[in-house]
């Protein structure tokens, strides 16, 4: 039998606003020790020296979790141009140089090529699997591989500044997967001179917006106080982008306890996926059938 995990049975969405130079898992383990949560887990990893969203998770608000990472999310991010990096930012070695300088226009012209259903390469110095290897894991070793492009939907990708001639800043909107540093890297050699990133910031996920979130500094002032609880926001909100079903209270346990059981729902198509709220609180999420909710996940009710 195992341990028993300890910790407070807190559930719900508390935004942090990252810094650079801290892994998203250092910022999930902060946040659980400044809440004493017992479970925890973030919607999205964002790369160490990466700023912006990142939301965690706390309790029964983890099941959510998936439709918050499968929800478009945006970027601002500095490309530096004329300049390949084996890690296709700013950390790695420069493995190549250009002196050629795109124009804007040329810039904004080929951005187009990157938005809509695209086909992206994630770069070498990645968590993606090869063989079960971690990709940076073989890059630094200097193994040679290679990983096969995958599909990105990218709403929308514009320049926002020009800020000189090497460095140009962007902001891009897309769906789960896609890697800022493919965008640049790829961009770079679409331009013919090169390209990393510079800086990158996350500025919104799905519904939580990086203004929103708190610093690193202000959780640690508030840790394992009441002031820090109340900024946890409800976990009905990793729910957002899904239709809502009315629960009876008759219904509630039956769903609870994983079974099928009446709705009420309005506009909601037969196998559409919704979740059902007993007086605005989520209990469960499921198939929507002949007027019943087939659950999937469901929640316990604290």
């Amino acid at each position: 039998m195992g341990r028993k995990r300890k910790g407070r049975d807190i559930s719900g969405w508390l935004i942090v606003d990252k810094p650079a130079g801290i892994t998203s898992t250092s910022v999930v383990n902060k946040v659980r020790w400044a809440l004493q949560a017992k479970k925890a887990g973030h919607a999205g990893t964002l790369d160490p020296e990466a700023t912006g969203v990142l939301a965690v998770a706390l309790g029964e608000a983890t099941k959510t979790v998936p439709y918050i990472t499968d929800a478009l999310k945006a970027y601002r991010f500095v490309v530096r141009l004329g300049q390949a990096t084996n890690t296709d930012d700013a950390e790695g070695e420069v493995i190549a140089a250009s002196d050629t300088r795109p124009t804007d226009d040329q810039i904004k012209d080929a951005l187009g090529q990157f938005v809509g259903d695209i086909m992206q390469v994630p770069p070498k110095f990645s968590a993606v699997k090869i063989d079960g290897e971690r990709a940076y894991k073989l890059a630094r070793d200097d193994e040679e591989f290679e990983i096969a492009a995958r599909p990105l939907w990218v709403e929308e990708l514009v320049m926002t500044d020009r800020l000189d001639a090497d460095h140009v800043e962007l902001e891009m909107t897309c769906g789960k997967g896609g890697y800022v540093r493919s965008i640049a890297r790829d961009l770079g050699e679409a331009l013919g001179c090169h390209g990393h990133v510079l800086h990158l910031r996350r500025i919104w996920s799905g519904p939580f917006e990086a203004e929103d979130g708190l610093t690193l500094d202000q959780i640690d002032e508030m840790a394992q106080s009441p002031a820090l609880d109340e900024h946890i926001k409800p976990l009905e909100i990793g729910l957002a982008d899904l239709p809502m079903a009315v629960c009876p209270a008759e219904s509630a346990t039956r769903l609870r306890n994983g079974n099928p059981a009446m709705v009420l729902a309005s506009g909601i198509d037969y196998g559409e996926e919704c979740w059902a709220a007993l007086d605005g609180r989520a209990v469960a999420v499921g198939r929507f059938k002949a007027g019943e909710l087939h659950p999937s996940r469901v929640f316990v009710d604290g």
